[in-house]
């Protein structure tokens, strides 16, 4: 995910962008710990983009 593909969606698209991540993310720690997870990478990916989405909705308000 790019943030230019961020910069052009609403607050409303955006958070609910953000808490369907926040969610994957949850998911993700859960595999990691009961060693389900096969690429642990993707938690990193996940968050980066939890950041981004986080971003763009500061520019958005400001």
């Amino acid at each position: 995910m790019k943030y230019i593909d961020l910069k052009d969606k609403s607050v409303q698209e955006l958070s609910t962008l953000l808490r369907e991540k926040k969610v994957l993310l949850f998911t993700l720690k859960q595999k990691l710990k009961t060693m389900q997870l096969t690429n642990p990478n993707e938690i990193g990916e996940v968050r980066k983009d939890i950041a981004k989405i986080s971003t763009a909705i500061a520019a958005v308000k400001n």
